[in-house]
C-alpha cells in the first residue's frame, strides 16, 4: 500500500485526486491540504508520497519542498501542476522534487508515476522530460567518457532520455519488456546510477546522447 497526501488548493481537483487514490487498489490517500502552511503544520509523517501543486496561496509548492524534506527526509514528492516553463521546472528539481507531472496527465499516468516514484524512480510527463533534456544540454558540460555501452543499450538510453516508458521502448525496438528491463539494469550498472532520472542526467553530462 502506497500512502499518499495531497497538497492542492483547487477543491475539485483535490477531491478528484482523493477519489482516484481511494478507488485504486494499492493506494491510500491519508490526508489532503489546501495550502503548504496547513500541510507543514499537520503532515503526519506516515506518507510515502506527496502530490504537490506549485501555485499555492502564500508559500509556493517549490518553496515548500525543502521544508517538507527537512521534516520528513524519506518522503517522495511529485509536483502536479499546470506550469511547464523552464525556470519553474529547474527550480522544482533543484529544490528536491522527485517527479514532475502536468495536471493534464491521465489518471493512469498519475498512478503509474506514483508507483515508479515509490520504487525510486523520478517520473516526468514526456513533455517535461524533453524540456529537462534541453535544459541540461544547454547548461551541463559534456565530458565524453566511454562507459562501454552496447549499441542496443545506447538505443534504450536514447529513448529513456526522450521520456519514453518501458512499454513503448519495447514496441519501438521490437523487444520484450523484460528485455528492456534487462538493458536498463545493465545501463544502471555501467553508469553507476540507480534511477532513470540519474541515468538521463549522466547520459547528457557525459555526451552519451
Amino acid at each position: 500500500m502506497i500512502h499518499v497526501s495531497i497538497i492542492e488548493d483547487h477543491p475539485d481537483f483535490r477531491k478528484g485526486l482523493d477519489y482516484l487514490l481511494e478507488a485504486s487498489e494499492g493506494f491510500e490517500c491519508i490526508d489532503t491540504f489546501y495550502s503548504a502552511e496547513d500541510a507543514l503544520e499537520n503532515l503526519s509523517g506516515d506518507e510515502d508520497m506527496i502530490l504537490l501543486d506549485i501555485n499555492l496561496p502564500q508559500i509556493s509548492g517549490v518553496e515548500a519542498i525543502p521544508k517538507i524534506k527537512h521534516l520528513f527526509p524519506k518522503v517522495r514528492i511529485i509536483m502536479l501542476t499546470i506550469l511547464d516553463d523552464d525556470q519553474t521546472i529547474m527550480e522544482a528539481i533543484l529544490a528536491g522534487a522527485d517527479g514532475y507531472l502536468l495536471k493534464k496527465s491521465s489518471p493512469a499516468k498519475i498512478l503509474s508515476s506514483i508507483k515508479e516514484c515509490d520504487g525510486g524512480g523520478s517520473p516526468m510527463t514526456a513533455s517535461i522530460a524533453k524540456k529537462v533534456l534541453a535544459i541540461f544540454k544547454k547548461y551541463v558540460p559534456i565530458q565524453n567518457e566511454d562507459f562501454s555501452l552496447t549499441k542496443r543499450e545506447k538505443e534504450v538510453l536514447n529513448l529513456l532520455v526522450e521520456g519514453t516508458d518501458n512499454h513503448n521502448i519495447a514496441e519501438v525496438l521490437f523487444i520484450s519488456i523484460q528485455t528492456v528491463r534487462n538493458h536498463i539494469r545493465h545501463i544502471y550498472k555501467k553508469l553507476q546510477v540507480h534511477s532513470k532520472t540519474q541515468a538521463v542526467v549522466k547520459a547528457i553530462r557525459e555526451g552519451l546522447v
